[in-house]
């Protein structure tokens, strides 16, 4: 693809998310206001039952954008899914540190530190959940100091927050060490990611890998951690590299059918082919909390793997799956119609090829192809 059509893309992807909004939040433990950004997804207004993930971005005078630009492209080529992205400005003098003040000795949050961690947890969380659709899949960022911060929620023993991205982040006392603790004592599933640079400042770059050794060490399937370390890059310029591979990261599991994931691991099978794909989506709304109906190059990648291991009788199962989400169009018979086809009972076939020309176009499949393959039946049949 050539720059301009890379840049065409990148425009019409950013139409079409919601404009960010400022809303100025009063809070009695902050003991002022504090502006708060908001973006929501393209389809909030569409359907007023749906609910979408929550990402928190801490320093987001300047966080903000980065993120709502990686989740606007990754969205335009359905790879990440809508969510409702929301920063906090920490952008007044030292705010930031204020916000994030512990003590020495404890290394817990006190004073403005401890206010604004009951800010988030008290007032804004609260204030959000009741005020959007939000879905039960809540991640955290930030950087530097704020990056260590976030940290914090982790401490409790039911965390507010399921996903954490952490960007060389500033550690207070014996987090390389608290974190594993927690990561391993945490029963619900929680997902973490942290990145650093060699060009990163070396005192936090030592914690950083530390915390990553101790992490890797924990064997466990309800943890999902990743770790960069990114050659090249400055404590700055990590950032840019971070977020979009901490979102592919958490998001793995939304993302559509690969030529690598058909390759690797649906072709390969032995049978189930369909199985595989109502695993998918039933991973997808277990693990982020996210229902959707089954994508319909999904629905054409397994087909193509029916078709290459002739494994013709699970055509059945896919018609059912497909009357199910996509009803009213020629998908289901058209599927019962491949399999009578291969099974050379071309009268079946011709019978379901005519009734899916009775239904609506779907994807590729059109009235003119249901015909023709009707009369290519008959045909066989003299």
């Amino acid at each position: 693809m050539k720059l301009p059509q890379i840049l065409a893309v990148l425009l019409c992807s950013l139409s079409f998310y919601a404009q960010k909004t400022v809303e100025s939040f009063s809070s009695q433990k902050l003991g002022g206001d504090r502006d708060i950004y908001i973006t929501l997804p393209p389809s909030y207004e569409k359907d007023k039952n749906q609910k979408f993930p929550l990402l928190l971005v801490l320093d987001g005078e300047y966080l903000f954008d980065p993120f709502q630009g990686a989740l606007k492209f990754g969205n335009y080529w359905d790879d990440l899914p809508e969510v409702i992205l929301v920063g906090i400005s920490q952008n007044k003098q030292d705010e930031r540190y204020a916000d994030s003040e512990y003590d020495e000795e404890s290394g817990l949050p006190i004073e403005t530190g401890a206010n604004f961690f009951d800010f988030i947890g008290t007032e804004l969380m609260p204030y959000l959940q009741k005020t959007y659709r939000i879905a039960p899949f809540k991640i955290i960022a930030g950087h530097d100091t704020t990056a260590g911060f976030l940290n914090f929620f982790l401490y409790k023993e039911n965390p507010l927050f399921d996903a954490y991205i952490s960007l060389s982040p500033e550690f207070a006392l014996d987090m390389e060490n608290r974190i594993p603790e927690r990561l391993n004592a945490i029963t619900k599933p929680i997902y973490y990611y942290q990145s650093t640079a060699d060009g990163d400042l070396n005192k936090i770059q030592k914690r950083i890998k530390e915390l990553d050794e101790k992490v890797k060490a924990i064997k466990k399937e309800t943890l999902n951690y990743k770790f960069d370390e990114f050659l090249g890059a400055s404590h700055y310029s990590l950032v840019l590299h971070s977020i979009p591979n901490a979102l592919y990261q958490f998001f793995a599991v939304y993302q559509p059918i690969t030529v690598y994931e058909f390759n690797e691991k649906i072709v390969k099978l032995e049978s189930g082919y369909v199985e595989y794909l109502k695993q998918k989506y039933d991973a997808l709304e277990k693990s982020l909390n996210i229902k959707m109906p089954i994508r319909l190059n999904d629905f054409k990648a397994v087909e193509a793997a029916i078709l290459k291991n002739k494994a013709y009788n699970e055509f059945d199962e896919l018609s059912i799956l497909a009357d199910k989400y996509y009803k009213k169009t020629m998908l289901p018979d058209y599927h019962m119609a491949l399999m009578y086809e291969k099974k050379e009972d071309y009268k079946r076939a011709q019978k379901y090829y005519l009734s899916a020309f009775q239904k609506e176009p779907i994807g590729d499949l059109d009235k003119d192809m249901m015909y023709d393959k009707s009369e290519e039946m008959k045909k066989l049949l003299k």
